[in-house]
C-alpha cells in the first residue's frame, strides 16, 4: 500500500536535496555513534582522562567580577567536577569562551523543556544517557555491597548551595526523615525508593556516616538503584537532597508556629488551595520540574544558572556562582553567563521566533516537518538545523485491553486480533510520510506487511465482513477502533488518520477524535480511553516504560498495589510485569539479558504497536554556539548546556 500523496513526494525530495548540500557537521546520516566530532581544531580533546586533582589554579567569568564574592577557588568544592553529559564518542570537549545570553522559547508559562534538560542535576550521571555506566555528579563517587542491597555515598567536601551555604549530609537526612518519610508531606514515597523498586518493598533506610557520607539500604538487591539516581524518569537531586537551611523554616518540626502560621496567611497558594502548613511548604520547596515557577526567584539550588526574575512573557535565569563544574583548565562552568525564556502562546510564534533567528537552542519544540523550512531559513537567521536521535519511539499505538466493555475485550485480547493490525500496518509509507525517511521499521515488533496474513487471522477470529465491508464483532454489531488522541507531537493525529485508511484495507473500522491534553490524560487515567497514540521510551531500558498504563491500565494497578486495586492481569502479562520489575533492579551490566527477554515477550504477545524507531529530531542551535554536535541523542546534547559557549 503506497498512497504517498505527490504533496509528500515534493517535501521528501526538497528535504534531501537541502541535507545533499549540508556541510559534514549537518549530516543527516548520524547512525554510526561511535564516530568521533573533528574538524582539525587542535583545541578539542578527550577529557574522560583528565585528573581534576591536578588542577592548580581555577577561573570565573568576569560576570561575577566586582560582586563581592568569595574567591573562585573557595566557592568551588575540593574536587570540582569535569563535565561528561557528552562522551567523546559523540563530542569531543572543545575549551570554550565566558559570555553572553542563550535564548530558549516555550509555550508553558511554567515550564521550559530546553532549560529543565540544560540545568537539571542528578545525584549521578550516566554519559551521553546511554545506560552503559554511572558515574558521580552532584555526589564525588559510590559504592555498591555485593548483595547489592546497601550503597554508601559520598559527597562533595566543599559543594555549597546557590546562596553560598555548605551541602552536607544534614540535607540529606532533612530531605529523607523530615520530608520523604514525613507522612503528612509524602503520604505514599515512591515506588523506586522501595526495595525492590517497586511499591510492595519496604521504604528505603539511610544512616548517615559523618558529614559528607552516607549510606542507604534495601531489604532486597537493587542493582538498578544507582542508574534511577543518575537518569530515571528525568529526576534530579532534590528527592534526596534538600536546603535544610532554607526549608526548615517552612518545616513545622523546625519553624516558629507563630512565624510559620504568618507566612503561611500571607502566601498567595492559591484560591483551590488549602492554607496548610504542608501546602505551603510543597509550594516553597522548588523541585526540579519547578524551575521555571515564579517562586523559584532566590531558591538555593545546584543547578547552573538559577532564575532572577520573571514576568508573563520571559524569565531571565543568570549563572550560578557557586556551581561544581568546572573545565579541563579550570574555568567554572556555565561559560555562558544568562539564559532568557521567551513564554508565546501559541505554536506558530514559535516557528516563526525560530526561523527569525530569535532562538539561539531548540529541540523540544521543533519538528520534522518543519525542517525545509527551518534550513531554507538557516542562513538569513544565523542558526544551523541539525538533525540527531530521538530517544522515544514517537508513535507508539495503544488498544486498552482492560477497558470496561465485554465485547472489546473479547476482540483485543485475543492476539490473533493483534498481530492482523500489525500485519495491515504499512511501515513504509508512514516513514515515508510522516518521517519523510528519518526512520526505521521497528524490530521489538514483527514490521512486515501481510495483508492476507491479516485477514486470514481474522477470518479465524470469526470476525466476518458486514454489507459495508468492514468485520463483525462477537455481538452481531459492526466492530470499532475509536482513537482519542491528543495534538501533544505532530505526528500523533496524521498517524492516526494513516491507521484508519491502512485497518480499512482489513475491514477494521477506526475513526479519529482529537481531545484537549487535560483531558486525554484525565480519561486515561479514569481508563476511559479505548485506543489512543503516545510516545514511550522504549528504547531506554533503565525507564522501565513499555505504555503499561495505556494497553493495561487496570493491570499495571494491580500489579503495583499488589492486588489492592485494579484487575489481576493473566499471566503472559504477569510476566512481562516480572521481567519490567527485574528490569529496574538490574545493573546496566544485567539490563541487557532482561531487556532481551522483555523483547522477545514483546514480539510473542503484543501488548501494543511499536511500528516505527530511530526517528530523527531537529535542533536548532545558534552558528556560534560552541560543543555542538549532531551525534548521539538530541536530548543528550540539550543535557550538555553547561559546556555550550559563544564563538567570537
Amino acid at each position: 500500500m503506497k498512497n504517498v500523496t505527490k504533496l509528500a513526494f515534493a517535501f521528501i525530495f526538497l528535504l534531501s536535496m537541502i541535507i545533499a548540500g549540508c556541510t559534514n557537521n549537518e549530516s543527516a546520516n548520524t547512525n554510526n555513534e561511535e564516530e568521533l566530532v573533528s574538524n582539525g581544531d587542535e583545541n578539542k580533546q578527550d577529557i574522560s582522562e583528565v585528573d581534576v586533582s591536578q588542577i592548580k589554579e581555577f577561573k570565573q567569568s568576569p560576570m561575577l567580577n566586582d560582586k563581592g564574592l568569595p574567591d573562585v577557588k573557595e566557592r568551588l568544592p575540593l574536587e570540582p567536577k569535569l563535565p561528561n553529559e557528552m562522551p567523546a564518542k559523540f563530542l569531543q570537549f572543545e575549551i570554550g569562551k565566558y559570555g553572553g545570553e542563550l535564548n530558549t522559547v516555550t509555550r508553558d508559562p511554567k515550564w521550559d523543556a530546553d532549560l529543565f534538560v540544560m540545568s537539571n542535576e542528578p545525584l549521578l550521571n550516566t554519559p551521553g544517557i546511554l545506560g552503559e555506566e554511572v558515574t558521580g555528579n552532584v555526589l564525588k563517587d559510590y559504592e555498591v555491597t555485593e548483595d547489592q542491597k546497601e550503597f554508601t555515598f559520598y559527597m562533595r567536601e566543599g559543594l555549597k548551595w546557590s546562596d553560598g551555604e555548605p551541602v552536607t549530609t544534614e540535607d540529606v537526612r532533612f530531605a529523607v526523615e523530615d520530608v520523604l518519610l514525613n507522612e503528612e508531606i509524602m503520604p505514599i514515597v515512591p515506588s523506586w525508593l522501595h526495595s525492590g523498586g517497586n511499591a510492595q518493598g519496604n521504604p528505603l533506610k539511610l544512616e548517615v556516616v559523618d558529614e559528607y557520607t552516607y549510606k542507604i539500604s534495601f531489604d532486597e538487591p537493587y542493582g538498578g538503584f544507582p542508574i534511577a539516581l543518575a537518569i530515571g524518569n528525568w529526576r534530579g537531586y532534590n528527592d534526596l537532597l534538600k536546603p535544610a537551611h532554607y526549608l526548615k523554616q517552612f518545616h513545622k518540626k523546625y519553624a516558629d508556629a507563630a512565624e510559620l502560621e504568618k507566612l503561611i496567611k500571607e502566601a498567595k497558594l492559591g484560591e483551590d488551595t488549602e492554607s496548610t502548613w504542608v501546602n505551603f511548604f510543597n509550594y516553597m520547596d522548588i523541585t526540579e520540574r519547578e524551575m521555571s515557577h515564579s517562586n523559584a526567584v532566590g531558591f538555593p539550588s545546584l543547578y547552573p544558572w538559577t532564575m532572577k526574575e520573571m514576568d508573563k512573557t520571559y524569565a531571565i535565569y543568570e549563572r550560578n556562582p557557586y556551581y561544581f563544574k568546572v573545565d579541563p583548565e579550570g574555568n567554572q562552568l556555565p561559560y555562558i553567563d544568562s539564559i532568557k525564556s521567551t513564554i508565546v502562546q501559541d505554536t506558530e510564534v514559535v516557528g516563526l521566533k525560530t526561523i527569525a533567528g530569535e532562538v539561539d537552542f531548540s529541540r523540544e519544540t521543533t519538528a520534522l516537518t518543519k525542517m525545509p523550512v527551518y534550513r531554507e531559513n538557516a542562513e538569513k537567521g544565523g542558526y544551523e538545523a541539525l538533525l540527531a536521535n530521538m530517544h522515544v519511539t514517537p508513535s507508539d499505538v495503544f488498544l486498552n485491553q482492560t477497558y470496561n466493555d465485554p465485547v472489546w475485550r473479547e476482540v483485543v485480547q485475543d492476539i490473533r486480533f493483534r498481530q492482523a493490525l500489525n500485519f495491515a500496518i504499512d511501515r513504509e509509507e508512514i516513514i515515508d510520510s510522516l518521517y519523510f525517511g528519518f526512520a526505521e521499521p521497528s524490530e521489538i515488533t514483527d514490521s512486515k506487511l501481510d495483508l492476507d496474513k491479516a485477514n486470514q487471522l481474522l477470518d479465524e477470529m470469526g470476525m466476518k465482513k458486514g454489507t459495508d465491508g468492514y468485520r463483525i464483532g462477537p455481538d452481531g454489531k459492526r466492530f470499532s477502533i475509536p482513537f482519542e488522541v491528543q495534538a501533544a507531537a505532530p505526528d500523533i493525529v496524521p498517524l492516526a488518520e494513516l491507521l484508519v485508511e491502512m485497518w480499512k484495507e482489513i475491514g477494521i473500522h477506526a475513526a479519529v477524535k482529537t481531545i484537549d491534553g487535560t483531558l486525554w490524560g484525565t480519561r486515561n487515567t479514569a481508563n476511559e480511553l479505548k485506543a489512543s497514540i503516545m510516545w514511550t521510551h522504549t528504547p531506554l531500558y533503565y525507564m522501565s516504560d513499555y505504555g503499561e498504563t495505556f494497553w493495561g491500565p487496570l493491570w499495571d494497578s494491580w500489579w503495583q498495589s499488589g492486588g489492592e486495586t485494579g484487575e489481576e492481569p493473566p499471566e503472559h502479562v504477569k510476566k512481562f510485569f516480572t521481567l519490567m520489575d527485574e528490569l529496574q533492579v538490574s545493573t546496566p551490566e544485567e539490563a541487557k539479558a532482561v531487556e532481551e527477554k522483555i523483547r522477545e515477550e514483546m514480539k510473542n504477545n503484543l501488548h501494543y504497536f511499536v511500528h516505527v524507531e530511530k526517528v530523527k529530531q531537529p535542533l536548532i542551535v545558534n552558528n556560534k554556539l560552541g560543543n555542538i554536535t549532531d551525534k548521539g541523542t538530541a536530548i543528550s546534547i540539550n543535557f550538555a548546556g553547561e559546556q555550550m559557549y559563544f564563538k567570537e
